[in-house]
Parts: C-alpha cells; sequence; structure tokens
C-alpha cells in the first residue's frame, strides 16, 4: 500500500489539549487520526455528534421570561 503524507495548520493549544487526550488513551496523534479516518472510510459518515444542547444561560431564560410572562420558565431558573 503507498502511502502519503497529509499535512495540517492547527492553533497549538488545540494540538495540545487533543494531544494529550490522544495520550491518555495511548496512541500517538498519528494513531488516533488514522483511526478517525478508517471510521469515516468505513461508515461513509463523519463520527462526531451535532446533538449538542446547552442548558440556556440565565440571562436567556430571564429574556424570555420578559418576553412571555411565563412562570413556569421563571422556576428553570431556580433548577
Amino acid at each position: 500500500m503507498a502511502t502519503t503524507n497529509y499535512n495540517i495548520r492547527l492553533d497549538q493549544e488545540l494540538r495540545d489539549r487533543a494531544f494529550s487526550v490522544f495520550e491518555s488513551y495511548g496512541l500517538t496523534p498519528s494513531q488516533a487520526i488514522k483511526l478517525f479516518l478508517n471510521q469515516v472510510a468505513e461508515t461513509n459518515t463523519v463520527p462526531l455528534s451535532f446533538n449538542y444542547h446547552s442548558k440556556p444561560s440565565n440571562g436567556a431564560l430571564q429574556a424570555v421570561v420578559a418576553f412571555d410572562g411565563d412562570d413556569s420558565t421563571e422556576s428553570a431558573l431556580e433548577g
């Protein structure tokens, strides 16, 4: 099998954080990236979750309360 090199530019902080995670799994960066690319090639999908749901900030919830006057939304501020 022929091999090829691929260079990427990335932020130093991102690199350090990601490589630290790879290391905690006992992987080199090269191994981790190969695993990712193999998964993409085998499944024809990107193995990432795009279903991120963050908790709304208190400011956002207060804006909703102010807008519609719904007391049930206000109770979410306390929880």
